[in-house]
Order: structure tokens, then C-alpha cells, then sequence
């Protein structure tokens, strides 16, 4: 029953707050130590080599300092008796919390749709602060197609999967994917600057995100079989599955494609396409056959699914912490 605590603290605090900008952050400081070791070693000679030495050193002491730092405040907290138990939970469900990232992101696409809505321009500018891809030429669905884009991928990688690896692995584990989820997004490109120092980051994602990526189309799939208020009805299970199964894989990513899949068929659209990253061109295979316009109304529609998809996955929490 205890463990349920700071589950249900570290994702109240999400839902209220999202991201602290204000606050020391640790994903913040894993974005600086990559960027410091890759801008010392991701040069020369053997850069496959230096870089997965360094990506496997760097996973493994932040998985084993983290058990090590839980002990010791477990045991400091100890020395206050009853409260200091307490004192545990709510440490430990910060440290869940700044895991979390559904609010951030669910407000971020919110943003980009109501920048669109006023202008071109706006939207292009809105859009880029939550994807990797040159914005400066996206026509306007392009701009929300890109949101939702992320949307669905970011339900994983930022919700899904660091609860996945928090009830397998615990907050270490939790904490460890994190750092594996930054890495990948900072390295993990398949440009000349990072195709060999990035490779090992790249490739330990895909394995860390295999089961949540398609756990969290499951969820997604789950949650479209709830009527919405507006937009279109309820999807039929058997429906969206099969077509999750049919376009899941048409990604470059062997992950990110099954949510993406998920959300494009619930608000049948098109994902996928041709874009344009750190200057190279690169063609994503599409996701879906039906060019529909994306409306205010299906952000709404792709908002509820996430958040669905998000409540069943900490009941599952809850219920796993029960058994």
C-alpha cells in the first residue's frame, strides 16, 4: 500500500504543475552532461566506440548511484521515526514527478494549435520548441500534424515508459530511462555529426521503449473505445488494433511508430512524410492513407485519449502495488 504514495504525489504533481521551469530540474542537468561529453569526444577516431563506452559507463553508474542515493535517504529518514517515512514518500514522489512530463507536453500542443490558429508564422515558431525537424517551411497542417505527432510519441517516452520502468525497476530504473529517453533525443540523429557517437544511445532506446511503445498504443487503443463529447465517436477496438498492427511498423523508429499509428487512427489522419533535420532531408514513411484537415476539435480528441491512456496506465500502477 505504501508504494502507492508517492506514485500518486508524483503525478498529482504533474497533473497541477507540469514541468517546473523555475526549479532545478535533473533531465535539465543530464541534457548538460551530454552535451559536454559529446562535445569532448565526438571527435577523431573512434567515435562509435568512445561513444558506447561512455553512453554504457554513464547508464550504469546513474542506475547504481541512484540505488545508493534512495538507500541513504531512506536511512536518514528513518532517524526522524513516523515522519520521516512520510518525509520518503514525498522526496521520492518529486523525484517521480520530475520524470513525468504529460502536462508540459499536453499544454505545449495546445500552444502550437492556438499559434496556428492566429498565423502561419506563429505556429511555425510554437511548433519548434517541441520538435527536432526545421519548422520554417511547414504548411499549417503540417504544423499540427507535427504537434500530434509528438503528441503520441511523447505519451511514451514521457509518460508510459517512465512509469513502465518505474514498476519494473523502480525509481532507479525510472531515473535511468530518463537518461537513456535524453540521450537519444540529443544523439540518437542519423546525421553525420552523430550516426556513430550516437549509435549505442540510439539503439539502447529502442530496447527501452519496445514494450512501452506498444504498450502505450494498447492503452491509446483502450481509451478511443470511450464516446468523446465532441469530434468523432468512439473507435471499435478490434478496428484501431488492427490497424495499429498495420501501420505500427512503418516508421523509421521501430517505437514511435505504433502511438503515432494509435492516434492516427483514432482521429483518422496521415502522419509521416518527407521533413527536414539539422539541415539533411529525411522521408518518414507514412502513417494512414486519409488526408483529413486536423481541426482544434481533434487536438481535443487526441488530449482526451492521452489522458485516458495515462489514468489507465497509473491504475495499473496502483493495482500492481496492491497485489
Amino acid at each position: 500500500m505504501h508504494s502507492i504514495i508517492p506514485l500518486l504525489i508524483g503525478w498529482g504533481l504533474d497533473l497541477c504543475a507540469g514541468d517546473p521551469t523555475r526549479l532545478p530540474h535533473p533531465i535539465v542537468a543530464f541534457g548538460r552532461w551530454i552535451s559536454f561529453f559529446e562535445r569532448k569526444a565526438n571527435h577523431g577516431d573512434h567515435r562509435r566506440a568512445k561513444g558506447t563506452f561512455w553512453t554504457v559507463a554513464t547508464l550504469c553508474t546513474l542506475f547504481l548511484s541512484a540505488h545508493l542515493a534512495l538507500a541513504a535517504l531512506w536511512t536518514a529518514c528513518l532517524q526522524w521515526e513516523a515522519g520521516g517515512t512520510y518525509l520518503y514518500y514525498l522526496a521520492t514522489g518529486i523525484l517521480i514527478f520530475y520524470c513525468l512530463a504529460g502536462t508540459t507536453l499536453i499544454r505545449e500542443v495546445r500552444m502550437v494549435f492556438c499559434a496556428a490558429d492566429r498565423s502561419l508564422e506563429e505556429g511555425r515558431r510554437q511548433v519548434s520548441r517541441i520538435v527536432g525537424r526545421d519548422t520554417s517551411r511547414l504548411s499549417d497542417q503540417e504544423i499540427r500534424t507535427a504537434a500530434l505527432e509528438t503528441l503520441a510519441e511523447n505519451l511514451s517516452d514521457g509518460v508510459i515508459a517512465p512509469l513502465f520502468w518505474l514498476y519494473v525497476l523502480g525509481i532507479p530504473g525510472m531515473l535511468t530511462y530518463k537518461m537513456i529517453n535524453t540521450m537519444d533525443s540529443m544523439l540518437g540523429y542519423r546525421t553525420e555529426r552523430f550516426k556513430d557517437f550516437g549509435r549505442a544511445a540510439a539503439r539502447i532506446d529502442d530496447a527501452a521503449n519496445y514494450l512501452p511503445a506498444r504498450l502505450t498504443a494498447l492503452l491509446m487503443a483502450l481509451a478511443a473505445c470511450i464516446p468523446f463529447r465532441q469530434g468523432k465517436s468512439a473507435r471499435n477496438l478490434k478496428e484501431e488494433l488492427r490497424f495499429i498492427r498495420r501501420y505500427g511498423r512503418m516508421h523509421a523508429s521501430p517505437n514511435s511508430g505504433y502511438p503515432e499509428a494509435a492516434l492516427a487512427g483514432i482521429l483518422d489522419c496521415r502522419f509521416g512524410g518527407p521533413h527536414h533535420y539539422f539541415g539533411e532531408y529525411c522521408f518518414k514513411p507514412y502513417i494512414g492513407n486519409r488526408l483529413s484537415p486536423l481541426t482544434t476539435i481533434d487536438m481535443q480528441q487526441a488530449v482526451a485519449v492521452n489522458r485516458r491512456a495515462e489514468i489507465l496506465m497509473i491504475l495499473t500502477g496502483v493495482l500492481l502495488y496492491l497485489l
